[in-house]
């Protein structure tokens, strides 16, 4: 609900009040539904969640790219402990981390598709508050 009412661009105030307690019966809303709110609210209004795969990946390819170099400079230097495994860990490593990286630019473009699709404006014009302006200027 948070990111609806933020979504038009208005400033919003906050208005305090006293909720009477429930009359009947308890709330239906476990810590799992909560739960299941909360991402609805997080992967509604942003893309976030898609953009961290992106950095997940980056920094894999990174990290694999040094263990990588330690493979092949320590297979050079002191031979193979195992034949093959310089090899083998350099070519899953790499590759495994161009899929993170693939995975984060494809949810990207999924999400920037999404949010076009929701066909919301991207501004809202209030032209509401500058006659209610006026009219209270002139007294009515």
């Amino acid at each position: 609900m948070k990111g609806l009412f933020a979504w038009p661009g208005y400033s919003s105030i906050g208005v305090p009040y006293e909720r009477p307690s429930r009359a009947l019966g308890s709330t239906k809303f476990n810590f799992w539904k909560l739960w299941n709110f909360a991402l609805d609210g997080i992967t509604s209004f942003s893309t976030w969640p898609l953009r961290i795969w992106t950095y997940v990946g980056g920094t894999v390819a990174a990290v694999s790219l040094l263990y990588m170099l330690f493979i092949i400079v320590k297979t050079l230097l002191f031979g193979a402990d195992w034949p093959g495994y310089a090899s083998i860990m350099s070519a899953v490593l790499f590759l495994g981390s161009l899929q993170l990286i693939s995975i984060g630019i494809l949810g990207e473009y999924i999400g920037r598709m999404y949010m076009e699709a929701k066909q919301r404006p991207p501004y809202i014009i209030d032209f509401t508050s500058k006659a209610l302006h006026i009219e209270n200027e002139n007294g009515l």
